[in-house]
């Protein structure tokens, strides 16, 4: 049972960091039309800067301030250079973001190297949790998931750029007859995506390793949550990312990793059939 509940756990702590993802990748979808499958790519880029300052200073919370913000920078862009010019042609994203994948992945590979690395927890030590003696460090990277979860969704509610985005999501016409600058918010939305990816990756760099390849398990993980949570439902894809990862983790304690994805992959193509709008259906106003 100590097994079942550690997978559990970690399940846990994995579903919030991938909340925190899957949330960039589903505010992207949903107000600007752009299926993303780069987004796996910009979590690996916060990955590797957070190694790179790591390595360079040998202080990860530098890192930790640093590369979100630097994630917001190259959504900009990104969003300027790849996403502006084929904005509203959702079938021609596919082919746009799949390209810029393989960009990011070997332009990564060539200056950082195909090599795995490790970075060394910033937290030592264990603390009591539910009768297990837990690490630190994941008990901290669940609760600065939660807390930039909770921060994004104060952000969309009560601040006037978050009403804008919604705004612009939900009717587009009459948000530019109101005034509010589309085009700005297209940019900052799709930064504000690549920045969330980016911490996620800060978050999950010294529990995962640090390779050119670490956004490709990530990705589908996200688009389930996505998928499973609703398109436009942002609640939804939070919830749907925590139950994913912590039925995978309890899986796991039965059986290997791969039936575990299977399980997950199941369970979405039963929503797909049963609940093809997603298990809470609806967007978040």
């Amino acid at each position: 049972m100590e097994l079942v509940a550690a997978l559990a756990i970690n399940g846990l702590v994995w579903g919030l960091i991938i909340a925190l993802i899957a949330l960039g990748l589903s505010i992207i979808f949903g107000l600007l039309d752009i299926i993303n499958l780069a987004h796996g790519d910009f979590f690996m880029v916060g990955t590797v800067l957070t190694w790179f300052v790591f390595s360079s200073t040998g202080n990860y919370w530098i890192a930790f301030l640093i590369v979100p913000l630097v994630g917001l920078v190259l959504g900009a862009l990104v969003e300027r250079a790849v996403i502006q010019p084929i904005r509203g042609m959702a079938a021609l994203s596919i082919a746009a973001t799949f390209g810029l994948s393989i960009i990011i992945q070997e332009t990564v590979r060539a200056t950082y190297g195909a090599t795995p690395k490790r970075i060394l927890p910033p937290i030592e030590g264990t603390m009591p949790l539910f009768g297990l003696e837990y690490d630190l460090y994941r008990v901290f990277a669940a609760i600065v998931a939660v807390l930039a979860i909770a921060g994004f969704f104060l952000f969309l509610h009560r601040t006037k750029l978050g009403t804008w985005m919604r705004a612009v999501r939900f009717d587009r016409e009459t948000a530019l007859a109101m005034g509010v600058p589309a085009t700005n918010v297209y940019i900052f939305t799709f930064a504000i995506g690549f920045a969330m990816a980016a911490l996620g990756g800060v978050v999950a760099a010294p529990i995962t390793t640090v390779e050119f390849q670490t956004g490709v398990d990530v990705l589908p993980f996200c688009f389930m949550a996505v998928i499973i949570g609703g398109l436009g439902n942002l609640p939804g894809t939070v919830a749907a990312a925590v139950l994913l990862a912590v039925t995978e983790g309890i899986v796991t304690s039965f059986t290997d990793p791969t039936v575990a994805r299977i399980t997950s992959l199941c369970l979405m193509c039963a929503v797909l059939i049963f609940r093809p709008h997603g298990l809470f259906q609806g967007a978040t106003r």
